[in-house]
């Protein structure tokens, strides 16, 4: 896990293009049969990936989280932008299929991802934030979130955000 340190807005605003690159961009969010984590100081936030293949990944429990597992204190939503896949929640298993989302609720102790067929992996686009109340696990279809429609096509910005998780 890499860790991304909060700077000021006097900082980035004398950064060049390499500059903001160093501090703003994850570059290796996913890895064939690895789980990638970046944890960064604005909210406290874990953004990853989970790239299955032959065998499930278990979600680690990184030492400077100071918990005795991964969501001890903290929630996580998984979004599914590649092929057939599943998450195992404390023994529950979850199929996702493409773009395709789980919400996992603080206090779930074991968490393992899959992939159905590993020639086309399962790749799982992971946030984490912290938690102070349980929710129940709850699996969203994209046909089942919230779109809302941003930007315009005049300034070369419309597009959909999807809202599954809030």
């Amino acid at each position: 896990m890499t860790t991304r340190f909060a700077i000021s807005a006097r900082e980035t605003a004398g950064l060049n293009t390499a500059g903001l690159r160093e501090h703003f961009l994850i570059e290796n969010i996913f890895t064939p049969g690895a789980i990638e984590l970046t944890y960064t100081h604005y909210d406290r936030m874990l953004v990853g990936g989970a790239m299955p293949t032959e065998a499930g990944l278990p979600l680690p429990n990184p030492g400077n989280l100071k918990a005795n597992y991964f969501l001890e204190r903290r929630e996580l939503g998984a979004l599914n932008v590649g092929g057939a896949g599943q998450i195992v929640v404390d023994g529950t298993t979850y199929d996702l299929g493409y773009q395709d989302c789980l919400y996992v609720g603080k206090g779930s102790q074991q968490v393992e991802f899959k992939s159905v067929n590993a020639a086309e992996p399962a790749k799982f686009y992971l946030l984490s934030a912290p938690a102070h109340k349980e929710y129940p696990t709850t699996r969203r279809t994209q046909a089942e979130a919230t779109p809302v429609q941003m930007g315009a096509q005049e300034t070369a910005n419309e597009r959909t955000i999807y809202k599954y998780i809030y």
